[in-house]
């Protein structure tokens, strides 16, 4: 009885974590707009700019792997945190191009050290548990993003400043991660697997690392673009409503994520994301009014939102390495797509239209098919080979 409740109270903390940390990011997503605008930005400067991130997430990935494999993961999920938390109140205070680029690289940084902890802990905590539980968690982090959508809204209404909003939240980030810090797992530094092993690629890693690298771009595109696409294209004036509608969406995928697993299996709920995607984005540009583009934008959440949690789990199953350092691996594969993608959106945008440069999204979306049958039929195969061998 008492181990049950010390698993439950874990998994609340740590949904807790989940929660903030996609409040924190909605947070930052949702404010692009107004930085675009507060300093002069085109859709190709954004870009530039929005490269910061993936540069900063690039530099943290091997800290970040180095350090679930020295320490236990809750000590830099915690001070990732809150690193991270300051770093992005110093993106409301930027007052020139540089600093916003150092502020942004500082944030993109601490959040990737903090999201191969949180994964870590996902992954090992759910070895405690005979239902699924790893949806749950990104369920969290997309309830976490409406949260902070609709926050960025309701101060976007009453006209709060860019640095007091960004500074309210990062308070409240700091104060939840001292106070958490104390009901997160302990002891699950894994002794073995934690060195890259160099060599000819894994295929079970690597077709998990293509998978998680489409939708890298199709997640942090709609991220960083949703909000200039309802803005720009459709003329919104509270533009953040697309952004809203994809993180309702997302959310709702994710806590259905297990359940639709459970009744369907992994590779048809795969085929079932990227139809949703390619359709999705589909209506948005060639409807480009709100209602359509609303439904649309849901469509392209619902099919993007369970990805990232199957490929982390399947990750996780790697017989080659711990589920640190797998998760670490793939999520260079993310950090690629989060690279490419924004700014190829911008720059696309700038030559030819933001309807035209969300192509993009759907091209990703539809890669998902035949990537995702690869690494069944080789899942498959290797499951094989130890019968054989009896």
């Amino acid at each position: 009885m008492k181990d049950k409740i010390t698993k439950n109270k874990h998994r609340i903390y740590l949904s807790l974590f989940f929660f903030m940390s996609g409040f924190s990011f909605a947070t930052w997503a949702s404010r692009i707009p107004t930085i675009k605008m507060a300093f002069g930005f085109n859709e190709a400067e954004l870009g530039t700019i929005l490269l910061a991130m993936p540069i900063g997430s690039l530099i943290g990935l091997p800290i970040s792997g180095w350090l679930v494999s020295k320490y236990n993961s809750r000590v830099p999920l915690a001070v990732g945190y809150g690193l991270n938390a300051v770093a992005l109140a110093i993106i409301g205070f930027s007052q020139n191009t540089f600093s916003l680029v150092v502020a942004v690289v500082l944030f993109a940084f601490t959040t990737r050290i903090f999201n191969i902890s949180v994964n870590t802990q996902a992954i090992t905590l759910q070895k405690q548990f005979s239902q699924k539980i790893i949806g749950s968690f990104h369920g969290f982090w997309s309830t976490g993003g409406i949260a902070g959508v609709a926050f960025s809204t309701l101060l976007l209404t009453y006209n709060v400043s860019l640095h007091m909003h960004l500074l309210i939240v990062a308070l409240l980030c700091l104060v939840i991660t001292c106070y958490s810090y104390q009901f997160l797992l302990k002891g699950d530094r894994s002794e073995k697997g934690n060195k890259i092993i160099v060599g000819k690629p894994d295929p079970y890693i690597l077709y998990l690392g293509f998978i998680i690298f489409f939708a890298a771009i199709c997640e942090g595109g709609m991220f960083d673009w949703s909000g200039i696409y309802f803005q720009e294209v459709l003329h919104v004036e509270i533009f953040t409503y697309g952004y809203l509608i994809f993180m309702t969406f997302m959310a709702a995928s994710r806590f259905l994520s297990d359940l639709i697993i459970s009744r369907i299996g992994m590779p048809a709920t795969f085929l079932m994301c990227a139809l949703l995607v390619v359709s999705g984005i589909s209506l948005a540009i060639i409807v480009p009014q709100f209602w359509p583009a609303m439904i649309g934008f849901s469509m392209v959440g619902f099919g993007t939102a369970a990805v990232v949690p199957m490929s982390y789990a399947l990750a996780g199953a790697s017989s080659k390495y711990s589920p640190g350092m797998a998760i670490s691996i793939i999520a260079t594969y993310a950090i690629t797509g989060m690279l490419l993608g924004p700014p190829i959106i911008g720059y696309l945008a700038h030559a030819f239209g933001l309807r035209v440069a969300f192509i993009i999204f759907g091209f990703s979306g539809l890669m998902l098919i035949p990537i995702s049958q690869l690494f069944f039929r080789y899942q498959k195969k290797m499951m094989a080979i130890p019968e054989k061998s009896q």
